[in-house]
């Protein structure tokens, strides 16, 4: 067996191990090991807050939305934390006469982490729960949520993220079915442990656990990595629901993916001190696992591509292989035409958005090192 040969045996084992070696792994420990959480209802203070910029389409429905949730009235409040929005948004929310939500806004667009740092200082809640303008929670969620910290090693919570595809698209179907794999993950390392990031549209924190950050990292990573640092477990709580409606074009979803994926690899060098297998061994694994080599694939996956078309006169396997991926990329590229053009095919989805997210991946890992940020956000609707 040549070098070539080797490497290409090598990309396979990394491949298959990120996208289903790991998860089978945590699921076969899941069997051994259940550190269960100590639940009860509690009823805390609690601050809802949502973070918008220019969401006068939905923030009315948003917050009404939010007071329709189950939760004592006195035991809540609701901060909309507006980052610098320039249209009607914060017209929209003074225009709410229930005592229980404030408009905190911020000059200057300052970027969605930024607006969360300076929201919770003037937050009254124990525990602070962070949304976007756009997603719907399931009436329960909060209740859901909060009974997690009745358990004293919890120091933060997230909930579960459901997309929801109404028009069948081929980059909705792809998310949906990315996020239900995502959720599942997220379940077998509570078992085991702890989870080492949230889902941003629903997670929570002890307001005494919060921690600044810097202005260009993603907060629903690196928020709980900070609380993990101090010795707390950070727990998945999968009756928690949210839903958000997915991006409709494969445009939409790139960008987006570009600015989150960046916003994680700057977050995780700021917290290179977790990759100390010694001092942090789980979280160390998890972090390598379930997002350094989830974000080299497209590496991975082009260095495979070139050793494939190089062995394809070894033996018929390797031939066999190089038209099996040229297939792939083709129906990926045929989607994204179709996309284009507006025409939907479900059987497309799959190969369109590992394409999607890992050549964001690799656009974001070039931003990274290039030291190019992007800390404002853009309402996409």
């Amino acid at each position: 067996m040549n070098i070539t040969e080797l490497l290409f045996w090598f990309l396979i084992a990394g491949i298959f191990y990120t996208y289903f070696g790991y998860p089978l792994l945590i699921y076969i420990i899941t069997l051994f090991i259940d550190n269960k959480i100590t639940k009860k209802d509690i009823y805390p203070m609690v601050t809802f807050l949502i973070t918008a910029y220019n969401e006068e389409k939905s923030i009315k429905e948003k917050v009404e939305d939010t007071l329709g949730l189950d939760y004592p009235d006195d035991k809540l409040e609701i901060i909309v934390a507006s980052d610098g929005a320039d249209d009607k948004t914060d017209n929209i929310v003074k225009e709410f006469t229930d005592k229980r939500i404030r408009l905190f806004r911020v000059e200057g667009r300052v970027g969605k982490t930024e607006t969360q740092n300076q929201a919770v200082k003037i937050a009254c809640g124990d525990i602070i729960i962070f949304s976007d303008a756009t997603t719907k929670y399931e009436k329960q969620a909060i209740r859901n949520i909060v009974r997690n910290y009745a358990d004293l090693n919890v120091g933060a919570v997230s909930g579960r993220y459901r997309y929801i595809d109404p028009n069948k698209t081929q980059i909705g179907t792809g998310t949906v079915a990315f996020w239900d794999y995502e959720n599942f993950i997220k379940m077998k390392q509570t078992r085991i442990n702890t989870i080492t990031g949230c889902c941003g549209c629903i997670y929570s924190v002890r307001k005494e656990l919060y921690v600044p950050l810097p202005r260009d990292i993603i907060s629903d990573l690196v928020e709980p990595l900070k609380i993990l640092e101090k010795g707390y477990r950070i727990v998945f709580e999968p009756e928690a629901l949210a839903y958000e409606t997915a991006c409709e074009k494969s445009e939409e979803e790139f960008r987006m993916r570009i600015r989150v994926i960046s916003r994680g690899m700057r977050g995780l060098l700021y917290m290179k001190k977790l990759f100390n297998p010694f001092k942090y061994g789980l979280i160390s694994f998890q972090l390598i696992s379930h997002k350094i080599l989830r974000w080299m694939i497209s590496l991975f996956a082009i260095i495979l591509y070139l050793t494939s078309f190089f062995l394809i006169n070894k033996n018929y396997f390797y031939f066999v292989f190089f038209l099996l991926q040229s297939g792939f990329y083709f129906l990926a590229l045929t989607g994204w035409l179709m996309d284009f053009m507006g025409k939907k095919t479900k059987i497309l989805s799959f190969p369109l958005y590992f394409c999607v997210v890992n050549i964001a991946s690799m656009v974001a890992l070039i931003k990274v090192i290039m030291r190019r940020k992007d800390i404002a956000w853009k309402t996409v609707r």
